[in-house]
């Protein structure tokens, strides 16, 4: 028997240590703006352009880093250009709705404060056909059998994802705000 994979969908994760002064600067950034709605619900979204600050250099030059590390890897044509990038403070109760990033190539998060049971990243099975019928399987726990993935939030963790791909974020169960940066890759 020959057993072939088609239509894998990649999720890139990597660990960094950088700059602990990026939690307080988003703090001192929400006190200072009103923010806006996007998908988030009882939480603060700022404004869209905090790749254009100096302050977030640091995690700038990470991501493209790591967005030209997937290049290679998808053997992809061109040069990854940053977008869009934005911060999302979650706090007690707060969450992100399903959604996607239309117009970006790849899309992805950046934790910079993690309370245990903030909520995690879900991703869900982007096959259109695979909501029709669900099988009954002995064994369930493999990867390939997944209708969604779960991951757990981890300070200093860069989870990047096609923008095609539906996710969101589960309510904020702690006592204590859940701090990230999201941001979207286009192709040059």
């Amino acid at each position: 028997m020959i057993k072939e994979y088609y239509f894998p969908t990649p999720i890139y994760i990597k660990d960094i240590d950088i700059n602990t002064e990026i939690e307080k600067n988003i703090i001192e950034w929400s006190k200072k703006e009103k923010g806006i709605l996007r998908t988030n619900v009882k939480g603060w979204h700022s404004s869209t352009d905090m790749h254009l600050k100096k302050e977030y250099l640091s995690l700038i030059n990470e991501l493209v880093k790591m967005q030209k590390e997937i290049y290679i890897d998808q053997h992809l044509d061109g040069e990854p250009i940053l977008g869009n990038m934005w911060a999302n403070i979650n706090q007690q109760g707060a969450y992100n709705k399903t959604h996607i990033h239309p117009n970006s190539l790849w899309s992805g998060v950046y934790y910079v404060k993690t309370p245990e049971n903030c909520g995690n990243l879900y991703i869900e099975d982007p096959r259109l056909g695979s909501d029709f019928i669900s099988p009954k399987r002995k064994k369930n726990n493999e990867k390939e059998f997944w209708k969604t993935v779960n991951y757990k939030p981890i300070a200093g963790r860069i989870i990047m994802f096609p923008a095609w791909l539906s996710h969101g974020v589960e309510i904020n169960l702690s006592n204590d705000i859940r701090i990230s940066v999201s941001f979207n890759f286009i192709q040059q």
